[in-house]
């Protein structure tokens, strides 16, 4: 039986057409559900942005919109009240959103699966307080704060699995430690997936090749312990080069491929010839299973990293240009509170 939630109504952001961040409106009063016996109501602390955000709000995400729809997959915060056959949570415990819903476990997610996610199909995290199905929450490390919780479950499991596939994240996450030693992965660019598979490989022991368009950016990745940095404005076969800094020009591994068909044809050069090219970005998503184990291993494998710049709440259209312009390293996070 439904039952009525604390909180009838919420400030949120929608999404009311697909001409891109102009589309967004903020709304002072968005009506929550009453609450089911299976869902939560959460107040929530923080959002992230990914660039699917982007691709839906201009209308490239390849799926079918219906607006009004409240942006972003990725938040976190605190769980306020649960349904009467909510199992998993309770009032207190601190979560982050994960994109699809009423997924069982081990089912592989399907372009339905993400049609029906949060930020597409169901509402998102840009609220201050929501109405989720207990399927798309996972406990939050108490490690870490709500800023960098935020930023985790979509590019950081796009990571692993172009890294590891499913396979390893149905073991222990410390399994990792050692799967690529002497392995040479290369990432693309410094946004959210690439800096998390840049962490996630160096963490297992491989040798990281990163491409970049700055030099403050090539600082950052730098930082974080990338072995090797291509401008890939100033290097346009980095494809080449990269190849030529593995041992023997035998070519790299593993390519972590952000960019799709601008970048495929300069991967397959870097790349071994028994190699992996992980497409990530639209071609697919990550098993449900897999987020509690890897929650669990982020603060044991890698850091998070965010940009600089924290948008507030009210500066929403302002984040998703600073996004567009690729101004971004890794997330661009919004505070909510």
């Amino acid at each position: 039986m439904s039952m009525s939630s604390t909180i009838s109504a919420t400030p949120a952001w929608v999404l009311t057409g697909q001409s891109g961040p102009s589309s967004l409106e903020y709304v002072s009063e968005f009506r929550l559900p009453l609450l089911e016996p299976g869902d939560v109501l959460v107040r929530l602390l923080a959002a992230s942005l990914n660039y699917r955000e982007l691709a839906i709000a201009r209308g490239k995400f390849g799926l079918s919109l219906a607006t009004p729809i409240v942006p972003s997959s990725d938040g976190a915060g605190e769980v306020l009240q649960v349904g009467s056959s909510v199992k998993g949570l309770k009032p207190g415990d601190k979560v982050v959103t994960h994109l699809t819903v009423h997924q069982d476990d081990n089912a592989p997610a399907t372009f339905a699966d993400i049609a029906a996610g949060l930020g597409h199909g169901a509402h998102g995290a840009l609220r201050k307080y929501a109405v989720f199905h207990e399927s798309s929450l996972v406990k939050m490390p108490n490690t870490l704060s709500f800023r960098e919780a935020a930023t985790l479950t979509c590019s950081g499991l796009t990571a692993w699995n172009a890294l590891f596939g499913p396979g390893l994240a149905r073991a222990r996450v410390r399994d990792a430690g050692k799967a690529l030693e002497g392995k040479y992965v290369l990432v693309q660019g410094s946004g959210g997936v690439s800096v998390a598979a840049l962490q996630f490989a160096l963490a297992a022991g491989a040798t990281v090749i990163a491409t970049t368009s700055s030099n403050p950016k090539a600082e950052k990745l730098s930082t974080l312990g990338a072995h090797h940095i291509i401008n890939y404005r100033t290097t346009p076969n980095w494809g080449e080069v990269a190849k030529s800094l593995t041992p023997n020009n035998r070519g790299v591994d593993i390519v972590v491929d952000v960019g799709g068909p601008s970048t495929v044809s300069q991967s397959l050069k870097a790349v071994t010839t028994d190699g992996l090219v992980a497409l990530t970005g639209l071609l697919g998503a990550p098993e449900d299973a897999q987020v509690p184990s890897i929650m669990d291993g982020l603060t044991y494998l890698c850091t998070t990293s965010f940009d600089d710049r924290i948008f507030s709440f009210e500066e929403l259209k302002e984040a998703y240009e600073y996004l567009e312009q690729q101004r971004h390293f890794s997330k661009v996070v919004i505070d909510i509170e």
